[in-house]
């Protein structure tokens, strides 16, 4: 296996900026890092910061407080945890959500927020016990076509790129 990436926690002054919870800080100190649950799974999986809940149709942002440090060559594509998909139909709000290995070095820290929304179509209410793995994380080799001349450098999150 190659090992192209490396987690890390935002920094507090970020998290708390992303974070709209009184009890934001102590969240903050429990955040884990994302993991694989065996040494055969490919996705690292991402954890609840805190309780989630979501009744059918209702959508949460949710700051994981975890950034990226991914080798140039290299995305991160970001799903919901089989399971949660499949019982729920839980869903990422941009479908699949893909960080790119030059999204650590933007205004935000690079900090992973993930939208979603519980579709049930049963009227399911989902509940995420904080610590908790929601998300699940690939990483994915990239080329680029040899006319490429991309040049301009990211400065900032979401939708910074164009």
């Amino acid at each position: 296996m190659k090992r192209i990436a490396e987690f890390h926690k935002v920094s507090l002054k970020q998290f708390l900026e992303s974070c709209e919870r009184a009890d934001a800080e102590q969240i903050y100190n429990s955040i884990k890092l994302p993991k694989r649950a065996t040494k055969g799974s490919a996705g690292y999986d991402l954890f609840a910061p805190y309780d989630i809940e979501l009744k059918a149709g209702e959508t949460a942002k949710i700051p994981t407080g975890i950034r990226a440090e991914i080798s140039e060559g290299w995305l991160l594509s970001l799903y919901p945890r089989s399971g949660l998909g499949f019982k729920f139909r839980l869903q990422l709000d941009n479908t699949v959500g893909i960080i790119d290995s030059d999204y650590f070095n933007s205004d935000n820290e690079g900090h992973i927020l993930i939208k979603m929304t519980n579709d049930s179509r049963e009227g399911k209410t989902l509940f995420i016990p904080a610590g908790s793995g929601f998300a699940q994380g690939i990483f994915t080799e990239y080329g680029i076509t040899r006319s490429d001349d991309a040049d301009a450098e990211r400065n900032g999150g979401f939708g910074s790129t164009g």
